[in-house]
């Protein structure tokens, strides 16, 4: 990464980043013209604010929840989340030449799984190869002093009333790391998974150019803070079929975007002499997701019991290194699609243990969540389809 303060003349306070000359981005994987130029302003504003934000801050510094997530992002709404630590980043990016006001989507303002602590202004210039870091605010700034717009429902902080050095930024989160910077938020209002499915349906329609502006804020919000209906939504805008479908998985093959989140099949037959309690499973194919936990590597497996006709399924967590045991405190959980529990729908280690498994009976179709406590590593809910 460079910085090359004599590309234009700006103020002192101006941090300058080069757009490195990798950054690029497949634009055929949005709907519509106007969503993938979107998807390219946060690209190239990433590529060129991550680096940064990785050299003056943390190493540790990551896109939130995880890269391949962001085309389902940008599809829908500008804007990038980068954590540091415990700390949230919102990079907003614009083209505008009028720097007088921040304006940032209320997706990342009202949404409490996605708001953040700091919010970046950053100018892009793809023609010159540079972005500007112009000014950051607080989100608690946001909700007290900005005004918000409801026709293109953002918050609209005037200038004045950010912190154009950025230097400032990192003396702050040195000096009183622990200041508060987030105002409370309310939950958003349960979504009923028959409205959520009628509402992918609906906007799944590529047609529609700007979805988020297509239904009541509450609807919209809840819809997408779910991050399977998010993926659903984008999937379905781009005219893919069902791309988690385990039974497909299992007869056919995993599916690309399956598998550029990790998941994988694995035979059991051929992996029996590295695998515990295999008794109790029967021979054939089962589907493998790698996790990282707390600096372990761990596998999530599903596979299928039963006779065709009469089939549940095994959830079960092992930690991949032979003979290692999974920490008393971790928790194996699955959900409804609508994220509500059931009976049996959860196993936790008392102390340490070989696996963590729920086994589960599902109906042609149903989709199930599964979570796991402590969060892994890239963590982005996921509907698997049975």
């Amino acid at each position: 990464m460079t910085r090359d303060t004599n590309i234009l003349s700006f103020a002192s306070t101006d941090l300058i980043l080069e757009i490195p000359p990798t950054a690029n981005l497949d634009r055929q994987a949005f709907s519509h013209p106007s969503s993938g130029y979107q998807a390219y302003l946060n690209q190239l504003c990433l590529s060129a604010v991550l680096p940064w934000l990785q050299e003056d801050f943390t190493p540790q510094a990551k896109v939130w929840p995880t890269t391949t997530a962001l085309p389902s992002f940008w599809e829908l709404v500008s804007g990038t989340a980068v954590t540091l630590d415990v700390t949230r980043f919102i990079l907003v990016p614009t083209e505008t030449i009028d720097l007088s006001e921040l304006r940032v989507p209320q997706e990342w303002v009202d949404i409490l799984t996605w708001a953040g602590d700091y919010y970046l202004g950053v100018q892009v210039d793809s023609d010159e190869g540079y972005v500007r870091v112009w000014g950051y605010c607080t989100h608690e700034q946001l909700k007290t002093k900005s005004n918000y717009d409801a026709c293109d429902r953002t918050y609209a902080l005037d200038a004045a009333d950010m912190i154009a050095d950025i230097n400032v930024l990192t003396v702050a989160r040195q000096i009183c790391p622990q200041e508060p910077t987030r105002s409370n938020i309310m939950p958003l209002p349960t979504l009923p998974q028959t409205q959520a499915q009628n509402l992918i349906t609906r906007l799944g329609n590529p047609e529609i150019i700007t979805p988020r502006l297509a239904v009541p804020w509450e609807l919209w919000g809840r819809l997408i803070e779910h991050g399977g209906w998010r993926q659903s939504l984008y999937e379905r805008r781009l005219g893919l079929a069902e791309q988690r479908s385990v039974l497909q998985w299992l007869q056919s093959g995993i599916s690309q975007v399956a598998e550029a989140i990790g998941w994988g099949r694995l035979n059991l037959e051929l992996s029996a002499a590295g695998s515990r309690s295999i008794e109790e499973r029967q021979p054939g194919v089962s589907l493998s997701r790698q996790l990282a936990i707390a600096g372990q590597l761990y596998e999530l497996l599903i596979t299928p019991q039963g006779e065709p006709d009469i089939r549940y399924w095994r959830f079960e967590l092992r930690n991949i290194t032979v003979g290692a045991a999974i920490p008393g405190g971790f928790k194996l959980r699955l959900l409804t699609e609508d994220l509500q529990p059931f009976p049996n729908n959860e196993d936790m280690a008392t102390t340490a243990v070989e696996q963590l498994y729920i086994e589960v009976a599902l109906e042609p179709g149903e989709g199930i969540v599964w979570e796991i406590e402590p969060l892994p590593e890239n963590y982005d809910r996921e509907i698997l389809r049975f």
